[in-house]
C-alpha cells in the first residue's frame, strides 16, 4: 500500500478516535488492538501489514476516491434533525427515496460529532448480532456476554454519556423481532439517548399497516416515533446542478443531461458524472 494512502488512513483514524473518550475505546469499536491504533496514529507503521490497513480503513469508512460532496437540501434537513435528536434525546423516523443521500448525511454527522453511533442495518441480523454491532459501535467488548448482559452494558454506557445518539440506518431491513426490541431500547433510554431510524417510505407503510392490523408491538413503535415519519423532500434539479459543478461538470448541456438521466437518485448522479469526466479524459 502506498505511503500517501497510509497517511490518509492514519489521519482519518485520528479523527475517528477523537470521537471516543480514548484510543482504547476507539480500538474496541474498530475491532483491533489499542496498540495497532496507537502505532498507526503515531507513524510506527513498519510492522503493520497491508491487510490490517485495509481492515482499519473499512472499519472507519475511509475512502480515498476523489469526490466533492455537496450539502443538498435533504442533507441540511437531516443534519438539523440529527442535531435536534441528539441534543434533546428525541426518537424519530426519517424516510426518503433510495438514493436521496440519507446514509451519506448520517455518516457525515457521525464523523463530525462525538457520541453518535451509526449502525447500517441488515436483513440477516437477529437480536444477538444487533446487540453485538451496537456494543462494538459504543466501544463495549461483548465477548462472552449473554443477550441480557449486552443490554445491561449498552444501557449503562449510554446513560453515562452526555447526549448520545443512536442512528439505525436502513431500518426497514430490521425484522419484526428487532423492531420489537426497539421498544426495549426506547424504554430503557427514554429522555437520555436520542434514537433515529432512517429508511425508505416502505418503513412508514409497514408500520401503518401493522398498526391497522393490530400486529404485536406496532402501535407501541408507532407511538414512540411520534405517530409519523419525517419525509425528506427528495433530490432537486438545483441539488444535481451543484453536485455537477463541484465535480467538474460545468457545461450547461452536460448538467442538463445528468438532471434528465438521474431520476432523482444521487447514486445515478455520481455514475453519470463519472462517465462524463471519463469521456473527457479519454479525448
Amino acid at each position: 500500500m502506498e505511503q500517501i494512502k497510509k497517511q490518509q488512513i492514519a489521519n482519518a483514524l485520528q479523527k475517528y478516535a477523537e470521537r471516543y473518550e480514548s484510543q482504547n475505546k476507539a480500538a474496541v469499536a474498530i475491532g483491533v488492538s489499542s496498540a495497532t491504533v496507537s502505532q498507526i496514529i503515531n507513524g510506527n507503521w513498519e510492522l503493520i501489514k497491508d491487510e490490517m490497513w485495509r481492515t482499519v480503513a473499512s472499519a472507519i469508512n475511509f475512502k480515498s476516491e476523489k469526490w466533492e460532496a455537496v450539502q443538498t437540501t435533504d442533507f441540511q434537513i437531516m443534519t438539523n434533525i440529527l442535531a435536534d435528536a441528539q441534543e434533546n434525546a428525541l426518537v424519530m423516523a426519517i424516510v426518503g427515496n433510495a438514493g436521496s443521500g440519507k446514509t451519506f448525511a448520517c455518516k457525515q454527522y457521525a464523523e463530525s460529532n462525538k457520541q453518535v453511533y451509526l449502525l447500517c442495518c441488515n436483513e440477516f441480523w437477529n437480536r444477538k448480532t444487533f446487540l453485538q454491532e451496537l456494543c462494538s459501535a459504543i466501544a463495549v467488548n461483548s465477548n462472552g456476554m449473554t443477550t441480557s448482559d449486552m443490554v445491561y452494558h449498552i444501557v449503562k454506557r449510554l446513560k453515562s454519556q452526555s447526549a448520545p445518539l443512536i442512528i439505525l440506518d436502513e431500518a426497514d431491513k430490521l425484522t419484526d423481532q428487532l423492531l420489537y426490541f426497539f421498544i426495549t431500547l426506547y424504554n430503557q433510554l427514554e429522555d437520555e439517548c436520542g434514537i433515529i431510524l432512517t429508511a425508505t417510505d416502505y418503513l412508514e407503510k409497514r408500520l401503518q399497516k401493522g398498526v391497522r392490523l393490530n400486529k404485536k408491538g406496532y402501535n407501541e413503535i408507532w407511538s414512540r416515533i411520534g405517530r409519523k415519519c419525517i419525509q425528506l423532500r427528495g433530490v432537486s434539479a438545483s441539488d444535481v446542478a451543484k453536485i455537477c459543478e463541484a465535480n467538474g461538470v460545468t457545461v450547461d448541456k452536460e448538467i442538463d443531461s445528468v438532471i434528465d438521466d438521474c431520476d432523482s437518485d444521487l447514486r445515478r448522479v455520481r455514475r453519470k458524472i463519472h462517465a462524463i469526466n471519463k469521456k473527457k479524459q479519454s479525448k
